[in-house]
């Protein structure tokens, strides 16, 4: 088991790094941590994971963060491909499990993971708990758009929603998006078959009804081409939909990246086209690299929880880092209780 859990001086801010979580682990997480570190003087990370192998990639000899980088040892790991209720019951010793732990001990002011998904929203929620008036959490990214990006919810924690879900949904991308964005009023919009009044399902009809006798600043229903547009800062829907919306973003993404690539370079002459737009090919790449978007909400629980790619490198990760840092600093989950007290 870890070392005893005792609370950090109250000036920095600590962030725990579920360390083995990923697909490589240790090999990204730390050098991530380390880029971070160099960057932000006044934040310090706990490295939750196996000594022996996270030791080795920090070399704490030579580093010059060592009074604000340590390792919390841990004997087990949580595998990306493991059962959630597996994971919650059998491994209480796991580098996730503690570094959500540590958030819930006050140790540390957010928990960041490129572990499994489901494996993280069950512990997550079992460890730390949902804020009063929020029924279940959800997973809040953040979407390349017109204006720069538009925050989306749910994208795959809860599959089956009522309107008082969609509700609560939008109370949380509000707050993160006024964090995040320093937008005062957030625009919410409501993802529906269409803006009219009439359209959509039950579901939605009962939600937007809610949502307009809300606070918020609700505009009405979106369709999937408005998550692009900048007419809105947030766009509220179910997990299913999320999710099937988030991977279909993906898919077209690198569909169209390796159309590019293929079709600049089918003749020589399309190479020296592609070397005459190579600056404006490099802004395009640069504004839609998921990795500049890495770093997924866990909104509604007790703590600022970071749900990073599992595939993410140690670029892409670091950006996540800097996501909790920024939520942990704004006390999102205060904030939320705060706005939730204030519909009441």
């Amino acid at each position: 088991m870890g070392t005893q859990l005792t609370k950090q001086p109250s000036e920095l801010l600590t962030i725990a790094i579920d360390a083995m979580g990923g697909d490589s682990g240790p090999s990204v997480t730390v050098p991530a941590v380390l880029d971070v570190l160099a960057e932000q003087t006044d934040v310090r990370f706990i490295l939750v994971g196996q000594q022996d192998i996270v030791a080795p990639l920090w070399q704490q000899q030579h580093s010059p963060y060592a009074d604000r980088l340590s390792i919390h040892h841990t004997t087990q790991v949580v595998a990306m491909g493991e059962r959630a209720q597996d994971a919650l019951r059998k491994k209480k010793d796991s580098s996730m499990r503690v570094a959500l732990d540590l958030v819930k001990a006050g140790v540390a002011h957010a928990c960041v993971s490129a572990g499994n998904t489901g494996a993280l929203m069950a512990t997550a929620r079992f460890v730390l708990k949902t804020i009063p008036g929020i029924d279940r959490p959800a997973i809040l990214s953040r979407i390349p758009a017109h204006h720069g990006h538009t925050h989306m919810l749910d994208l795959g924690a809860n599959a089956d929603c009522t309107a008082q879900n969609l509700l609560q949904f939008a109370m949380m991308g509000s707050v993160v998006a006024a964090d995040l964005d320093g937008v005062q009023r957030p625009r919410i919009g409501l993802l529906n078959i269409g803006e009219e009044d009439i359209k959509g399902n039950e579901l939605v009809q009962e939600a937007g009804k809610l949502l307009q006798q809300s606070t918020l600043n609700y505009q009405g229903f979106v369709e999937g081409n408005d998550i692009f547009s900048g007419e809105v800062d947030v766009v509220v829907t179910d997990g299913f939909t999320g999710n099937v919306a988030l991977k279909t973003m993906e898919g077209l993404a690198s569909m169209l990246g390796s159309t590019l690539r293929s079709e600049y370079t089918r003749t020589p002459w399309r190479r020296l086209s592609a070397l005459a737009s190579i600056s404006v090919l490099k802004a395009v790449k640069k504004r839609f690299d998921p990795r500049q978007h890495n770093g997924a909400s866990m909104v509604g629980l007790k703590g600022v929880v970071i749900k990073s790619h599992g595939s993410a490198d140690a670029y892409s990760f670091a950006h996540a880092i800097r996501v909790a840092i920024v939520e942990a600093r704004k006390g999102v989950p205060t904030q939320l209780g705060q706005l939730l007290e204030a519909q009441v």
